[in-house]
């Protein structure tokens, strides 16, 4: 099959979303925004080697390359409605390509999101993926609206798809009856679509965790311009983990395995109780694990009151392996 047969055979789906007025099949796609909203886009390449295994089950990348995207319009509060997709593969192999899509659009038809163009081409395997979401005027949630006093939230546990990790490079041993969920986290994240649309009126700043707690944090901080406070002992832990390391290395993985993509978020005193009804309505547990700070933009870790070091730092694209 040619680069054209495969597109069509594979990848042209017919959308049932009205605001989609041109799709695949021609130089551009039209698309419909709805009226007093703004456009959300994001943008992401997973690379071969890099953020996947090159033998991972193609069914989870094709899920895992789309929720990283939606993840990133979660955290900004918006719709998703649309995605283009751009595939570099080294051959064609239509299995490869069927358990992608097979996982691709399971995704995208469980938050209604329409794929409305991209394109393929040879050469190592990579995966780009924008998304577009709309949402309402002013109604954005960003990085730099915490303000002094504000409360730090998370949704769900951390650190687990970073645990999920260590159990596939056989880094430790994960107790049998959590391995298949440590697994999931890794392989399958779950976009907080729902709880980032609850918060546009209750919070005050928000970004998805991808690179760990402490690394995402601290853009928040500097974005706002000051300091944000973690109370370690606060970090919401799962079962899992809990069961397979210590205490300490736990706080590590949650503060800097990173690909957790739950929601991080401010939320003045004054929202409290709306926040636990707003979130309550979307089923997503959060915790509260800190507080903004006046003072040096950056991200303070404590323990029992005391001062916390951490022995690593958050992932980063382009640091080596061995620093």
């Amino acid at each position: 099959m040619n680069e054209f047969d495969i597109i069509k055979h594979y990848f042209t789906v017919a959308s049932h979303r009205k605001d989609v007025l041109m799709g695949p099949g021609d130089d551009c796609a039209l698309l419909q925004l709805p009226a007093s909203s703004v456009l959300a886009v994001s943008t992401d390449t997973l690379v071969s080697g890099v953020h996947f295994f090159a033998d991972m089950d193609p069914m989870a990348l094709g899920h895992k390359a789309l929720a990283v995207n939606l993840s990133d319009l979660a955290a900004m509060g918006a719709d998703p409605c649309w995605v283009s997709l751009a595939l570099t593969l080294p051959e064609v192999d239509e299995s490869w390509i069927k358990g992608f899509c097979a996982g691709f659009f399971e995704l995208a038809e469980y938050y209604n999101v329409a794929l409305v163009g991209g394109d393929m081409t040879r050469g190592p395997l990579s995966i780009t993926v924008t998304v577009h979401g709309t949402l309402p005027e002013g109604k954005g949630l960003r990085r730099n609206g915490a303000r002094v006093g504000d409360g730090i939230y998370v949704t769900g546990t951390l650190g687990d798809a970073a645990l999920g990790l260590q159990q596939v490079l056989g880094k430790v041993t994960v107790p049998e009856p959590h391995r298949d969920f440590v697994r999931t986290k890794f392989e399958h994240p779950h976009p907080r679509i729902l709880a980032g649309q609850a918060l546009r009126d209750i919070a005050s700043s928000a970004l998805d965790l991808s690179d760990g707690l402490a690394g995402d944090l601290a853009h928040v901080a500097r974005a706002s311009g000051m300091r944000a406070q973690l109370e370690l002992e606060q970090l919401p832990l799962s079962a899992a983990m809990l069961a397979t390391v210590s205490r300490e290395r736990a706080w590590e993985l949650a503060l800097t395995g990173g690909d957790d993509y739950e929601l991080c978020f401010t939320v003045p005193e004054l929202h409290r109780g709306l926040l636990e009804t707003a979130l309550a309505h979307c089923g997503v547990k959060f915790t509260r694990v800190g507080r903004m700070l006046a003072g040096e933009a950056g991200v303070e870790l404590t323990s029992e009151g005391r001062p916390y070091q951490l022995a690593s730092k958050s992932w980063d694209h382009f640091r080596s392996g061995d620093e």
